[in-house]
């Protein structure tokens, strides 16, 4: 609840589409003993909450045809996750639950291959759907986000999204858990925006070393203002 409104007032101020994410359920960890979060049907009870209290859109990731269902009667936004976004009976069943889907790009797939992911989506009656660049896998416990992937995503038609704090992941360079270098993801959000971006995924938290997920890769929520401003400067600077 604090998250959520601190950023719509700071996106409300800036003009700025805004959509809260948060996860039920984290179910790709790197051990089996990390914090998955509270459960399909309390998470979803927050973010309903957060819907209803707040005044504004929520995404959240499904991993299973069920938790589609389930999900869509609560969200505005359901989220195909990276290493699941060829899953097929997946993504279907997001498609025909009415909702916005968005797709996040897997870390294994080069942008030419969302065409596939895509097309699988537009054959189910997917026209409302979002693409979310994140990283490609490169060497071991590192990403690199290939800003060329903006644009190839961009042919496809549809919306693209920069992920700006799980670009900057370590997978699993914390031994049990991923690490990540926070202060890159407002230079490859800068990036990415000049590229031709159309919105960005940003993971934010008070106190990131504190969060029971993702600590490493997220942008300080005192440092959003400055981010979120910082991004409408350069893309009004290439538009």
């Amino acid at each position: 609840m604090r998250v959520a409104d601190k950023l719509r007032h700071l996106t409300e101020n800036l003009g700025v589409t805004f959509i809260f994410k948060a996860s039920y359920d984290k179910a790709n960890r790197t051990s089996a003993s990390s914090f998955r979060g509270p459960g399909l049907e309390e998470g979803l009870g927050v973010l309903a909450a957060v819907r209803a209290k707040i005044g504004v859109p929520v995404l959240a990731d499904v991993h299973t045809e069920a938790q589609a269902q389930a999900a869509a009667q609560v969200v505005d936004v359901l989220q195909i996750p990276a290493f699941l976004c060829r899953q097929t009976d997946l993504i279907v069943a997001a498609v025909e639950s009415g909702k916005i889907v968005n797709i996040k790009k897997g870390q294994f797939l080069s942008p030419q291959e969302m065409g596939q992911v895509a097309a699988k989506a537009k054959a189910a009656g997917g026209n409302r759907l979002l693409l979310t660049e994140r990283g490609t896998t490169f060497g071991y416990n590192n990403l690199v986000a290939d800003m060329r992937s903006i644009p190839i995503l961009r042919r496809l038609g549809f919306p693209v999204i920069f992920d700006a704090t799980h670009s900057v992941q370590l997978p699993g360079a914390g031994g049990d858990k991923s690490s990540g270098q926070r202060e890159f993801a407002p230079v490859l959000a800068r990036a990415a925006m000049a590229a031709g971006a159309d919105g960005v995924f940003v993971e934010t938290h008070p106190k990131p070393e504190q969060a029971l997920s993702d600590g490493p890769n997220m942008v300080p929520l005192g440092e959003m203002p400055k981010l979120l401003a910082t991004l409408l400067r350069v893309q009004s600077a290439i538009r």
